[in-house]
């Protein structure tokens, strides 16, 4: 690799030139990035507009992918100026505020022909003295690990203003209108601290729209997105007349938009492992709501991971889930899915997203948050239908699927028809495929025996995993997981049952349960190697049981156990019996006796009195 001794730079140009060999900022193909070094170039003339648009870096690189990591320099000859002077640190810094009105992740460089320093957002980032390649520069800032403290502070922050400040009262509509934000900064959206609510608010549905486009022809009901962001009012004063209140809006649209651009920016991360960003934002949104919004559960993410290993689910499955929700499933099986095939710039990759993924979601609001999701993580081409699961139709568009795979956490009550849902995709899958659903512990044997019966006439019931009695936090309802084999009878073979009575996780106040000391991964391990086995010999919870007997994991009945407090309870109750006495009269008097009595022993002999009475 080239160095400043080797060369021998002296000037400036020098120093701009080793680092161009070095970082490789020229030859770079206008699809992939805007690219260069330079003197002359300003920031008006690489698409940025506002109070830094004449600066002129030294070099840039400014990727097509918004949600990927840019790069500016700054770069002086070794002697004419301290490498860790305040006013370089300034200059690179104000490069970094222009581009970072639309790129989330941001790099500054420094560089005098022999030492390099780097910051981000301001703060000094470690790097070694020496000047690396720029791929180097841009693992730093994704490969940490994701962030979720700060993004529950983030997203609290932002839970507050949208509730209080613009009066945004439908829990949905917050999470829709947050992801929407989320979704236009990794499309283009240009959001900048400053800008008026019309242009705030149109910004983000024109970069929905530009977000949709490419995908629309595959996915129609993309525009579901777009149309429902649309419909979500905000309680706004946009009267020109009152400057003081426009002064207001105008602060509160700037730290929303510095709120939403740091969360896009910490999810950016190589360390994601399929969290899904929505299960955050319910968590923290639930603060706000009403009875009128209760029934939707988001699956914890520990669980979707869970679920994802012990289906035995690989990068060459097509993973259905007919009850979507926001998309915690599609997006962990994703997660997993290209992390297995080498990653996200694979071709492998690129067939997972296009091919592999399905869903199903009825509600319409649900489902923009699920096309948002999706959107999020880079990902407009997962197929998501929008349709009622229940049906003929949806069973026709099951088939075309040709799932391999079904993960689902289906709504439990009868009035959205739960095992309707479960046996219309049962139906509509091919034989052999095995599907796991999240439902509560009895529901099989609260179905109808001739539901129940059909079901096991044409699938097979495998495993069933009982979770966690807190799993779902605040919801109240105990839930298992039933793996089935679709196409293939019970013929009366016996099924696997273990219980999980404990995951690790805690309840953190106002965040939901977290795994706040690690334990879960050897939980997970444990439980996925018994099931497995069908043999858990740590706990002794494991279970063959027996369909015409019974549909769930069967707690042990407690062994009968004889105390002599209860011998000589028997006894009392005896002696009061044969001398005609009423026992609860008795108790009375007993209670009142040694309530008012002075001593242990005077209540003894006030009972012995009583009692010869």
């Amino acid at each position: 690799m080239p160095n400043a001794v080797e060369n021998a730079v002296e000037t400036e140009d020098q120093v701009r030139s080793l680092a161009d060999s070095v970082l490789g900022l020229s030859g770079v193909s206008s699809s992939v990035a805007k690219s260069g070094v330079g003197q002359i170039t300003t920031m008006k003339q690489l698409g940025f507009t506002g109070d830094g648009a004449s600066n002129k870096p030294d070099g840039w690189y400014l990727p097509v992918d918004r949600g990927t990591v840019a790069l500016v320099l700054e770069t002086k000859a070794p002697d004419a100026m301290p490498i860790d002077s305040p006013a370089l640190r300034v200059q690179v810094e104000k490069y970094c505020a222009t581009v970072r009105t639309r790129y989330d992740l941001v790099i500054g460089l420094v560089f005098d022909g022999e030492r390099t320093r780097a910051y981000v957002n301001g703060q000094p980032l470690h790097v070694p003295d020496e000047l690396q390649p720029k791929e180097f520069y841009f693992d730093k800032l994704t490969e940490r690990p994701i962030d979720k403290e700060r993004i529950y502070e983030l997203t609290m922050r932002i839970n507050n203003s949208l509730h209080s400040d613009f009066g945004i009262k439908n829990l949905y509509h917050r999470m829709i209108f947050t992801a929407c934000a989320l979704v236009a900064r990794r499309y283009d959206a240009v959001l900048v601290r400053g800008m008026d609510y019309s242009a705030f608010h149109s910004g983000i549905l024109s970069a929905l729209n530009k977000a949709i486009r490419a995908d629309k022809q595959q996915n129609a009901k993309l525009e579901l997105l777009a149309e429902v962001y649309s419909e979500i009012k905000m309680n706004v004063s946009t009267d020109d007349d009152n400057p003081a209140a426009v002064a207001r809006l105008t602060t509160l649209i700037g730290d929303f938009i510095d709120w939403v651009t740091e969360i896009s920016g910490l999810i950016n991360s190589s360390a994601w492992d399929g969290e899904d960003v929505m299960a955050i934002f319910f968590n923290e949104f639930n603060r706000y709501k009403k009875k009128s919004e209760s029934g939707q559960v988001f699956t914890p993410d520990h669980v979707t991971g869970f679920m994802y290993r012990l289906l035995g689910v690989d990068k060459d499955d097509r993973v259905l889930d007919a009850c979507a929700g926001s998309g915690s499933f599609l997006v962990k099986a994703m997660s997993k899915m290209i992390d297995e095939a080498g990653g996200v710039n694979t071709t492998k990759a690129k067939s997972i997203k296009a091919r592999q993924l399905y869903g199903i979601e009825f509600d319409r609001e649900i489902y923009a948050l699920a096309c948002a999701n999706m959107l999020i993580h880079k990902d407009g081409k997962t197929n998501l239908a929008h349709m009622d699961a229940r049906t003929e139709s949806a069973s026709d568009w099951m088939k075309s699927t040709r799932a391999t795979k079904v993960l689902m956490n289906p709504p439990y009550e009868n009035k959205f028809g739960c095992m309707k849902i479960v046996e219309n995709v049962l139906d509509s899958v091919e034989r052999g495929t095995l599907c796991g659903f999240i439902l509560p512990d009895k529901k099989l044997e609260k179905t109808s025996k001739g539901q129940m019966s059909r079901i096991l006439r044409h699938h097979r019931l495998l495993k069933v995993v009982k979770l966690p009695e807190n799993l779902f936090f605040g919801v109240g309802v105990t839930t298992s997981i039933f793996v089935f084999e679709a196409g293939k009878p019970q013929d009366g073979k016996k099924f696997f049952a273990v219980n999980i009575a404990e995951d690790g996780l805690v309840t953190v106040k106002n965040k939901g349960r977290h795994d706040v000391h690690g334990r879960w991964p050897a939980i997970e391990d444990y439980w996925i190697d018994a099931i497995e086995r069908s043999d858990d010999n740590k706990h002794s919870t494991g279970q063959w049981i027996d369909t015409t007997e019974s549909l769930s994991w069967q707690a042990s009945a407690k062994p009968f156990k004889l105390t002599e407090e209860d011998l000589a309870r028997a006894a009392m109750d005896y002696v009061m019996f044969q001398r005609g006495l009423d026992s609860r009269v008795m108790m009375e008097r007993l209670g009142r006796i040694a309530t008012y009595s002075a001593s242990v022993g005077e209540t003894v002999d006030a009972v012995m009195l009583e009692v010869a009475k």
